[in-house]
Order: structure tokens, then sequence, then C-alpha cells
């Protein structure tokens, strides 16, 4: 046996630049699609039909079927899709990752594109380095694309010769001499191959170059191509551990969808393997490939395997469409919602930032979002505090001080996370902007979390004090918190919009009603002090309330124009 340990390592180092390159291109490829995917995602999405249509487009931009689901799971979280409408994008996303087959089988071994490569890569090269992000991102795209090639020729020549290690062939010819047995075992070597690579894409293109090279059979090839379409699926299962229930049923989904798929055609494979076959003689004249065939059979086995794994998911499609509501149900049957996302643990993010820094901001702006609802929560609870003598007023200072202490914890992890995301490089002017302003967003919705706490323990010192406040008193305070709420909702309205879309006015409009409020109602105070209309300790704390709900109005502002990505103090009305 000729084939070394150094040998080996080379094969590895050569896969590793494969990947390198599926990764730049990738990248690439997400950073000049932007936003529009997300527009893609939310916007064609309303129905499985078009969710299937979705899903394929998608993957076949950012050549990646993982980041396609990320998505999906993240726009059911927010709410954008239902469950069963982001089936469809999973599906589509199947077939969507057959692309790369298709660009490894027709460029990597019918054309000599390794020269190719490399002189497209001499020409975007220098653009890696332009001050314009748009064609700074074409140029990472399609030197990606270059890696790609190169790293493919350099696993074609890494691979031992089957002729010159006799010892690998005879080991193959045992392992592929139990007939159907041998199938299932390739399918287990496909799924554990795509596990050691983390990338089906680069499993995909190992089968693909020892088809070619001649280790393997076509049938043991397919069998090795539905193995990894349920090992993409395990690495999704996994990644979700860490996920909230709707990432687990989406992995789920994924993991039952192509594992039966795989199932029905292990048992009509035989049958499909002699149609692909007819399919490449009737197209190109030549039979497929077997074990030391010609370079022209080699060359047409790895277009047939491209032809059989886009059929594979095609047809899975195309079968499962109908019964897709009941796997749904299955699958959530066997991962209930057991009430673990607690509204106040982060939601929409479960891992590190998403390889395109638009989508990973888009996740983090969401977790925002649910960061203002824990404010909203907040404010009826206090408002509860204060104002209903029925309420358990233990049970609402616990919650109150869990939700300030989850806040906390909140703001250190969405700007780690945002912190992350700014770290990649050639990132775009915009999007740093954006991640500047959301620091800010969540450092003034920890600062009203903050506030909100202190007028809890304002309330229970006058509960214990027993202090109360004269009628009118109270109701003043009922028309401040009225006021507070109002700013609230136009809050997360705005939250929620992109930046050209938040209304500032409105924003503005309500924070001066705080403010006039908050005067108006400190003249009235100070009036019934003079009169002795209510003791002092009862006065002070109703003055302190007042201002700290006025301070609320003012964070609210600032999370407002963060929101819009200006700052508009000029704007305000002053105190």
């Amino acid at each position: 046996m000729t084939y070394s340990i150094f040998d080996f390592l080379q094969l590895i180092g050569s896969l590793g630049i494969f990947i390198f390159g599926m990764k730049i291109f990738s990248e690439g490829l997400q950073k000049i699609a932007g936003s529009r995917l997300k527009g893609i995602l939310s916007g064609m999405t309303r129905n499985r039909v078009t969710g299937v249509i979705t899903g394929f487009g998608t993957t076949a931009i950012t050549q990646s079927s993982t980041t396609t689901t990320v998505m999906a799971v993240s726009f059911v979280n927010a709410g954008l899709l239902t469950f069963v409408q982001s089936t469809g994008v999973i599906m589509g996303a199947n077939i969507g990752t057959t692309i790369t087959a298709w660009m490894v089988s027709l460029f990597g071994f019918k054309f000599e594109i390794t020269p190719i490569a490399l002189a497209v890569i001499g020409i975007f090269f220098a653009f890696l380095f332009s001050s314009n992000n748009r064609l700074r991102n074409i140029a990472e795209a399609m030197v990606g694309f270059g890696i790609i090639f190169i790293g493919l020729e350099f696993i074609k020549g890494a691979v031992p010769d089957i002729n010159a290690n006799p010892e690998m062939f005879e080991f193959l010819t045992v392992l592929s001499g139990y007939g159907y047995f041998s199938l299932i075992l390739f399918v287990f070597v496909g799924a554990i191959l795509t596990l050691l690579t983390q990338s089906s894409s680069a499993a995909t293109a190992i089968t693909l170059v020892m088809l070619f090279e001649g280790w393997i059979s076509f049938p043991i090839a397919a069998a090795m191509i539905l193995g990894e379409n349920i090992g993409t699926t395990v690495t999704a299962n996994i990644a979700a551990l860490v996920g909230n229930v709707h990432a687990k049923r989406a992995a789920r989904f994924h993991f039952f969808f192509n594992v039966i798929g795989v199932l029905w055609m292990l048992a009509l494979i035989y049958p499909v393997l002699h149609l692909m076959d007819s399919i490449i003689q009737y197209t190109t004249g030549s039979t497929l490939s077997v074990m030391g065939d010609d370079v022209l059979a080699r060359q047409n086995s790895t277009l047939a395997l491209s032809l059989f794994h886009t059929t594979f998911n095609i047809a899975n499609v195309l079968i499962m469409f109908a019964f897709v509501p009941y796997l749904v149900r299955f699958v959530e049957y066997i991962q209930p919602d057991r009430g673990q996302d607690d509204q106040f643990h982060l939601r929409y993010i479960s891992g590190g930032p998403m390889s395109s820094p638009g989508f990973s901001v888009e996740q983090a702006n969401k977790e925002i979002q649910h960061f203002v609802d824990i404010v909203g929560k907040m404010h009826v609870s206090v408002n509860e505090l204060l104002f209903d003598p029925k309420a358990n007023r233990e049970a609402l200072l616990d919650k109150i001080q869990k939700a300030e202490e989850a806040t906390d914890e909140m703001e250190m992890e969405i700007s780690d996370y945002l912190v992350r995301v700014s770290e990649h490089t050639n990132l775009e002017h915009s999007t740093s902007e954006r991640i500047r302003f959301m620091q800010t967003m969540i450092n003034d919705l920890e600062r009203i979390a903050d506030i909100y706490y202190q007028i809890s323990k304002l309330a229970e010192r006058m509960t214990e004090s027993r202090s109360t406040w004269p009628e009118d008193a109270a109701t003043e305070m009922a028309e401040m918190m009225n006021a507070v709420a109002a700013a609230i909702e136009t809050m997360t309205r705005n939250v929620a919009l992109s930046p050209e879309q938040v209304d500032l006015d409105a924003a503005i409009e309500t924070e001066n009603a705080i403010d006039r409020t908050r005067d108006m109602y400190r003249d009235t105070h100070y009036t019934r002090l003079e009169s002795g209309n209510y003791p002092a300790r009862a006065g002070v704390t109703f003055m302190d309330m007042l201002n700290r709900l006025e301070r609320i109005g003012d964070h609210m502002l600032n999370v407002n124009e963060s929101a819009a990505g200006r700052r508009l103090k000029a704007m305000r009305v002053d105190d």
C-alpha cells in the first residue's frame, strides 16, 4: 500500500480548501443579495407551494440549505411564517442544495476548469480591497467560486490511486459485495461523512470524486447521497438542541421528512437507478461507470449521480407534499411546547451569528422586539400594583423583580451577540451603523426596566408605611401611567418597522404628552402639599414616581430615535 499519512493529510487539506471556498462563495452571494432575501422569505411563503419555490431560490442564492432553514425558523418565531409554511421552505431547500452537485459534476469533471478558476481569482482578487461594497461582495463570491474548484482539483489529486492500492480496492469490494445490504451500509457511511465534514456539499463532492476515480459503483454512490440527505438533518438537530421549541420542531420535521424519503427511495432504488442509466445513455450515448471503466463513462456517472440527487429530492417533495400536515402534527406531538419559552428568555438568538451579518441583525432586532414586550408587561404589572387593591402584591413584586433581572441578562447577551456580528470583515457601513443604534436601544430598554423596578419598590414602601394618596392624586398618577402606556404602544410599533418606516412624529408627540402631564401634575402636587391634603411621605413618593415615569418617556424616545437610525434631540420639547 503506497498511501501514507502525509497523503491523507493532503486529502484533508484539499477538503479544507473546498469547504473554505464554499464558505467564501456562500457569504459573498448572501451579501450581494442583502436584505432582499428577507423580503423573499417573508413575501413568498403564503402557502406551501410558494414556500417550496422560495426555499429553492433562497438556497440557490445562499448555497446553504442550513442558512435557509435557520432563516425560516426565525421567521416562524417572529410570527411572519406559520410552521406549515416553513415546511415548504425546508422542502424547497432540499431541492436547492442539489445545485452544488450539478456545479461540481458539470465543471469539476466534464471540463478542465482549474485554469479558468485561477483566472477568475486573478481578475477579481484586486476588487476584494475595493471601497465599493457591492463590487467587493461580487469579488468575494467569485474568488470563493474559484477556490471551490481548486479545492476539488486538489481532492481529485489527493485521493489514493485505486490501482496502486489494491488493499483499498479489496476492502471496498468486500463492503460492496453484500447486495442490497451494502446499499443500506453506505447510507450510514454517507450520513457519517456529512457529520464529519459538517457540510453536505463537501460530502457530496467527496462522493462524486470517489465515483469518478472508480472507488465505488454508481449504486453505492447513490446510497451515499441518500445518507448525506439524512446527515445534513442530523447536524441541524444537534444545532437545535440549544434552540427553542420552534427550532427543534423545524429540525425534527427536516429529519423525518428526509428519512421517510430515503426509506421509500431504498425500496425503489434499483428501478430508479436503471432509469438514470437510461436517461444518460439516451442523452450521451454512454453507459454509466463501474469500477475501472473509461473516463467518459465515469464523467457521465457524476452527471447521473447529480440527476439522481435532484430527482430524489423533487420526487420526495411531490410525494410527501400532501402528507405534510400529518407530519407536522406528528412533530408537534413528539416535540410539544412545554412552556419553556418563558417570556424572559431569549427567543430568536440561540447560537452564534449567522453567516450573513444582515440576517444576524434581523435576529437581534426580533430579540429587541421581545425586550420591548417585556418592558410593556412590566408597565402592566406596575399599573396593577398601584391601582388594583385585589392584586397579589407579593406575586407582582416578584414578577417585576424577575423581569428586571432578566432584562439585565438580555442586555448583556444581545450586546455580546451584536459585538460578534460586528466582527465580520467587510461589514457594510449601514449594517455597522444599525448595530450601534441597536446597542443604544437595548441600553435604554434596560434602563426603563430598572426604573419600573424602582417604582415597584416605592409602591412597596408606601404599603409598608401605610401611606395613601388622595383620590385626585391617584387619578393623576393613573393618567400619567396611561400617557406612558401610549408611548409604549408607539415604541412597540416602531421597533418592529424598518428604520425608514419609523413614525418619529408620533413618538415625539407621545413623549411631549408625558412631559406635559408631568408638568401639570407637578403643579397640582405642590398645591396639595401646601394645603396639607396628604402626608409628606406620600407626596414625596408621588413626585418621585412622576419624575421616574417622565424619565421612562425620555428613554422610550431614545429607543424610537435609534430604531429610526437617527438622533433628533433638538426636536424635543424642553423639560
